[in-house]
């Protein structure tokens, strides 16, 4: 019975019927590739356009120079792909995005799974991100929350300390922005509700926001001059 069953799987028919059906599933494949480049385009393109979202990021910006330059910091955080994003931003910061120059004080607070697992387990996890900042934030800091949605119990909560502690809160948001208006000094809201087409955009708008650090920070003259003897990096 194995061996019939084998050889009728076998068989050019099927064979065929199976080549047919695999044409339909990569066409539509390659449709659906297309499909979800254009509307994440569409929603790039949106961003691209708005003015009045451009001016806050630049001020946000200029606000965390300023901070930096005080001696103060940065710190971001944000759950699931905003986590890693929020890794990636702390990353640029401390190696650099584009230009070699020194390191820029910025910190993930998602990133240490002792204080996750024992302030999630002990506090709950809501509080993962505002006990950090309890423990290592200053006046004068600046914290992003990043939150597609703009309702994450533990970013909130994050943003809410801050106020109380004289910290600079940036939000990073789509749709409607949810909770987070009330709690920010600068937002920024992508506008879609779909979260990949959020998280591409946020990732564009980070890189940004790193690179405008950067030139509010450093002059050309300061970057050569804090860098005299450091060799570029190869990679």
């Amino acid at each position: 019975m194995n061996v019939a069953r084998l050889a009728q799987t076998n068989s050019p028919g099927c064979r065929e019927e199976g080549s047919g059906m695999d044409k339909a599933v990569k066409s539509a494949m390659t449709s659906l590739v297309r499909q979800k480049l254009d509307e994440g385009r569409t929603v790039a393109q949106a961003v691209a356009q708005d003015a009045a979202m451009h001016a806050t990021l630049a001020d946000a910006a200029e606000a965390t120079a300023n901070a930096l330059k005080a001696g103060r910091k940065l710190m971001v955080a944000g759950n699931g792909g905003s986590a890693a994003d929020a890794q990636h931003l702390a990353a640029e910061f401390v190696s650099c995005l584009v230009e070699n120059r020194p390191a820029l004080r910025a910190i993930a607070l998602t990133t240490d799974t002792s204080i996750l697992t024992a302030v999630g387990n002990d506090y709950g996890y809501e509080r993962v991100f505002a006990r950090q900042i309890e423990g290592l934030g200053q006046a004068g800091d600046v914290f992003m929350g990043i939150s597609t949605s703009g309702s994450s119990p533990n970013v909130l909560r994050a943003l809410e300390l801050c106020r109380l502690m004289g910290i600079a809160t940036i939000g990073l948001t789509g749709g409607a922005g949810g909770k987070m208006q009330p709690l920010c000094d600068y937002l920024v809201v992508v506008p879609s509700d779909v979260t990949m087409y959020v998280q591409q955009a946020h990732l564009a708008l980070e890189h940004i926001f790193c690179m405008m650090v950067e030139r509010h920070y450093f002059s050309p003259r300061e970057a050569a001059v804090a860098l005299k003897g450091v060799a570029l990096p190869s990679t």
